[in-house]
């Protein structure tokens, strides 16, 4: 493969992934350099399209860039599985839901917030909830059902991913990225992969490749359970529900198998991918509050991943230098970002203005400034 058009991108995960399908299909010759595609912190989501349940008065624009990115995912799924197989979207809604007074003064505030800017939620009561999920405990004691935020199957979404680049001639380095330049990328055993511009999409890793990407990007860590539902235990949620437990965030995100995804923390703890005892206990304590009937679940599964994070929770997408583009920075919102992220990135290749939403996410935000 000739390296005059070439796109190289560094990371396999969602992000990076997505790149690289949609770079292909529009006619790019692609290389992706990673050393395990399809897995990372990608591997280890929750799966929520959650724009809306995730907004807070103060971050519009991460609102605003996650609902352009959620209107295009019924397509991008759609297309997804022609090219590639079914990434398990989930069309039921979020149920976002309190335990204590605090906690329903938070949704209060996310309610008025979502009135105020037009979005569609409905408030319940604690008893309206377990009529629509009745699993849901009786010390829940309010919610708002949030129909337009979506769900989808992390997993299946990578492997749909990984054939799709595939098939559409993706060219895959299996090896780890020391460094990039605006033509070139240098491996980790000193050799180069020469190209006409390079796409960083690492992650939490991206920080380490370039010097202006350094302060701009750091790793989160996410520890994430897995239970699976046994014979004569009450059936996962079909919605995903996302709470506040004593003021503490917990999500439970259902796959159509009875399998339960619980997560997650959030720690600034550098990479550090440990899975503490701690955690696992507290996670599982807030749950049952929330759905008492898991504590009969199987507990199949404990991780840690990176999240990518950025100084203002929005994601770095735009142009270091000619030659030079990144993708990465996307917090929780990896998967939910991926189709905008991967259509703003073919349109910098091909020199087409930006969209509003996505101008938002420029790097050169932090130009001059002390991230």
């Amino acid at each position: 493969m000739g390296s005059e058009r070439a796109v190289a991108v560094v990371g396999g995960g969602v992000i990076g992934l997505s790149v690289a399908w949609a770079v292909a299909e529009a006619g790019y010759p692609v290389r992706l350099v990673d050393p395990t595609p399809a897995r990372g912190a990608s591997w280890l989501a929750g799966g929520m399209l959650a724009p809306v349940t995730e907004s807070w008065p103060g971050e519009e624009h991460v609102l605003e860039l996650g609902s352009s990115s959620l209107a295009r995912w019924p397509d991008f799924a759609a297309r997804l599985t022609a090219a590639g197989g079914d990434p398990g979207l989930r069309l039921e809604g979020t149920l976002a839901v309190a335990v204590d007074s605090a906690d329903v003064g938070t949704l209060d505030v996310l309610a008025e917030f979502l009135r105020g800017l037009g979005r569609e939620a409905v408030r319940y009561s604690g008893r309206e909830l377990r009529a629509l999920e009745p699993g849901i405990g009786q010390g829940v004691r309010s919610g708002l059902h949030v129909p337009g935020d979506l769900a989808v199957d992390n997993r299946a979404l990578l492997t749909a991913l990984h054939t799709a680049c595939r098939r559409s001639g993706v060219e895959f380095i299996t090896a780890t990225a020391r460094e990039v330049h605006p033509n070139a990328v240098v491996l980790a055993d000193e050799s180069t992969v020469d190209c006409a511009a390079v796409v960083v999409a690492a992650g939490a890793w991206s920080g380490h490749l370039h010097p202006a990407l350094a302060p701009l990007v750091r790793p989160v860590k996410g520890e994430i359970l897995r239970l699976h539902a046994r014979p004569g235990t009450l059936p996962a949620p079909t919605r995903t529900i996302r709470a506040h437990v004593e003021s503490r965030p917990v999500y439970l995100v259902p796959r159509p198998d009875g399998e339960l995804v619980l997560g997650a923390t959030q720690l600034e703890v550098g990479f550090d991918e440990s899975v503490t005892a701690g955690a696992v206990r507290d996670l599982l304590r807030d749950a049952e509050q929330v759905l008492p009937g898991i504590a009969e679940y199987a507990l199949v599964e404990t991780a840690a991943g990176l999240r990518s994070g950025s100084p203002d929770n929005l994601p770095l997408i735009g142009q270091l230098e000619p030659g030079l583009l990144v993708a990465t920075g996307h917090h929780r919102n990896g998967l939910l970002l991926a189709p905008v992220t991967a259509g703003a990135v073919v349109s910098l290749l091909r020199g087409e203005e930006m969209p509003d939403a996505v101008r938002a996410a420029d790097p050169a935000r932090f130009s001059g400034r002390d991230a």
